[in-house]
């Protein structure tokens, strides 16, 4: 007998509809798959035949055979068991209807029967929605995660016995219908992540200010210890609360990426990646045979730290460098192309030569010139191009680190980014980082001073044209932090004095 269950596969952070079609005859006792499924889907055989008596249902031993439509979509992943499963009791009769074709599944399944949370149910939950499918019966750790999807009934089981019970009976099945999605809550501060615990360095507190009221890129140099990795870590605590549209977003790429703790819905904060000096090209970007989100698109409408970001290969590197102009990453495969979203803010930091004390006051440096130019070349000058914002960070001595006051809190700080933002938005709904062509000559009105200044900085600093545009962006920022109309020639020499080289 022939059985039809609808379930979904899921490419890059989209889904796309799969019917699954079982059928049971007669012959000699074998579990055959097509459909083009990968190693994860075929070894699947084993879960299902073990899940299936150890819930009570007899294990047909008959011919079995799985087709997994359109066979020209590769299908991985572990959520097409329950699917599976189901279409075998349903071919042997366990099943009342044979034909479920208004409830999508997915889920994967333990040997005792159990189901386990599935990866991507968002995207899944979006793709039973276009496709019109009312329903979609899924792991009771994903129903949050699936809840946000609005117009969707939502079966939410446990086990395989009650997979079953909601398909012959759905109205007498509990149904979870989702709550309507509503944006995220600003997450309190942290308590233990707070600017109020960095002492000094007032140049590279305003220039975190900056980028985070305007979204752009920052490189901090200074000696070990001077406190960089410790503001780049409260930089996100001062960024303002993701809107519903953000944070699907950057809830659909982690679910994909297997991120969120059972029970979550939507992610309320905006993420922080900080992936170690050692990461590959692929690990950064994204990519694999079936292509996962990589570090920067796990960094979506966040922040992506690079501590020691010299110490990186220079060929990981070198391929953030589109991501950052366009926003996005494509990973290009012979079947198809996916496109995973990463509009993040880079922040980098790293020593001014090996040795770490080149400039410093205290320490003797050792490093030759050849070292410290050799050192510093490992960031490229296109990439140096497309950082916004450079700021040396001082070593503070010991003595004045012990008196020295603690700074402004980050709630302060977190007030005057969220007020500039709100111009950005009322402006043009756009951050001033990503400011092109006449929108950003529309937003960057200079007066007579300010034109002054950026005309000797062009002569003397030989700005490129994509220098001088990201100036023009700082200035446009610096300008909303102070509630300015226009850009003065203060609001432009403080951007210049963040284009240093070092």
């Amino acid at each position: 007998m022939l059985a039809c269950m609808r379930s979904a596969a899921v490419f890059g952070i989209e889904a796309c509809g799969v019917q699954v079609e079982v059928d049971v005859s007669h012959g000699i006792p074998c579990f055959n798959m097509v459909g083009l499924p990968d190693a994860s889907v075929r070894e699947s055989r084993d879960r299902i035949r073990s899940a299936i008596r150890n819930s009570g249902f007899d294990f047909p031993g008959s011919r079995i055979t799985v087709n997994l439509a359109p066979a020209d979509i590769r299908k991985a992943g572990s959520s097409f068991d329950l699917p599976i499963a189901l279409g075998v009791l349903a071919a042997a009769g366990f099943v009342q209807r044979r034909d479920v074709h208004d409830v999508l599944l997915i889920g994967e399944l333990s040997l005792d029967g159990g189901i386990q949370s599935a990866r991507g149910v968002l995207p899944i939950a979006a793709a039973a929605r276009r496709d019109n499918c009312p329903a979609l019966l899924l792991p009771r750790p994903n129903h949050a995660e699936a809840a946000v999807v609005e117009g969707l009934r939502l079966f939410g089981v446990r086990s395989l016995n009650e997979a079953v019970q909601a398909l012959n009976d759905p109205d007498g099945f509990a149904a979870f219908a989702g709550p309507p999605p509503t944006p995220p809550a600003m997450p309190p501060p942290a308590t233990d992540g707070d600017f109020s615990d960095v002492h000094g360095q007032a140049m590279a507190r305003r220039a975190l200010e900056i980028a985070a009221a305007g979204g752009h890129n920052t490189l901090m140099v200074g000696p070990p210890g001077s406190g960089k990795t410790m503001m780049a870590r409260r930089l996100a605590g001062v960024l303002p609360p993701l809107v519903f549209d953000e944070a699907l977003e950057v809830t659909a790429i982690h679910s994909v990426a297997g991120l969120l703790p059972p029970g979550n819905g939507l992610v309320s904060h905006r993420p922080f990646r900080a992936p170690h000096h050692t990461v590959s090209d692929v690990a950064l970007v994204g990519g694999g045979a079936q292509p996962r989100p990589g570090e920067i698109s796990l960094a979506h409408h966040g922040v992506l730290f690079l501590d020691e970001m010299a110490e990186f290969s220079r060929h990981v590197l070198e391929v953030l460098r589109q991501p950052l102009e366009e926003g996005c990453v494509r990973i290009a495969r012979a079947a198809r192309t996916c496109t995973f979203p990463a509009r993040f803010m880079l922040v980098g930091a790293m020593n001014p030569c090996p040795c770490g004390y080149s400039g410093d006051a205290v320490r003797v440096c050792r490093c030759t010139t050849q070292q410290i130019d050799r050192y510093a070349s490992r960031l490229s000058g296109p990439l140096r191009d497309r950082i916004d914002l450079s700021v040396a960070v001082a070593a503070m001595p010991a003595r004045e680190l012990s008196e020295a006051a603690g700074g402004e809190a980050s709630v302060a700080i977190r007030d005057r980014v969220i007020a500039a933002r709100e111009r950005q938005r009322e402006r043009g709904g756009t951050l001033n980082a990503r400011l092109y062509g006449k929108r950003l000559r529309a937003a960057t009105a200079l007066d007579g001073d300010a034109r002054r200044v950026l005309d000797t900085a062009l002569t003397k600093l030989s700005l490129t044209a994509r220098g001088h545009d990201r100036v023009l962006r700082v200035a446009r920022t610096i300008a909303d932090l102070d509630g300015g109309a226009t850009i003065g020639g203060v609001h432009l020499a403080e951007a210049l004095q963040f284009r240093g080289d070092y």
